[in-house]
């Protein structure tokens, strides 16, 4: 397994990006990382030329990317969108409801939380209790 594992619906895979990750003030760059308190405003007008924006999760107990996952939607990107760190299984449907395509964690964490515990999250779709509310 390498170093990377990445996270879809599909369960674990290769990563396929082999483009680096730029800070965010890289005007130039078409794919940037953005740390846990960066503000996505930093990337307003040019979300069009970026193929992918990864947010840094320092520590599963910290939130702050999924707001940030939120808002970079919200904006309008449509690219991919990565979470990158210490995510857990069990924080996958939620990043995946926020926007988030995948998610990166490293190969000690994939030993841990093995496949079938996030994929057993990858029908984040069905259990989203604000539809049930809706209904």
């Amino acid at each position: 397994m390498s170093e990377r594992v990445i996270v879809t619906d599909d369960g674990f895979a290769a990563d396929d990006w082999n483009g680096a990750l730029a800070a965010p003030e890289d005007e130039d760059a078409t794919a940037v990382l953005l740390p846990s308190d960066a503000d996505p405003e930093v990337l307003r007008g040019r979300l069009d030329g970026l193929s992918l924006v990864a947010v840094e999760f320092p520590s599963f107990a910290d939130g702050r990317g999924f707001t940030i996952a939120r808002r970079l939607r919200l904006m309008g990107y449509k690219g991919r969108l990565r979470a990158k760190g210490h995510v857990i299984a069990d924080q996958y449907a939620m990043a995946r409801r926020v926007g988030f395509d995948e998610v990166e964690i490293d190969a000690d964490l994939a030993a841990r939380q093995p496949e079938d515990q996030w994929r057993r999250r990858s029908a984040w779709q069905a259990h989203d209790y604000q539809s049930r509310l809706r209904a």
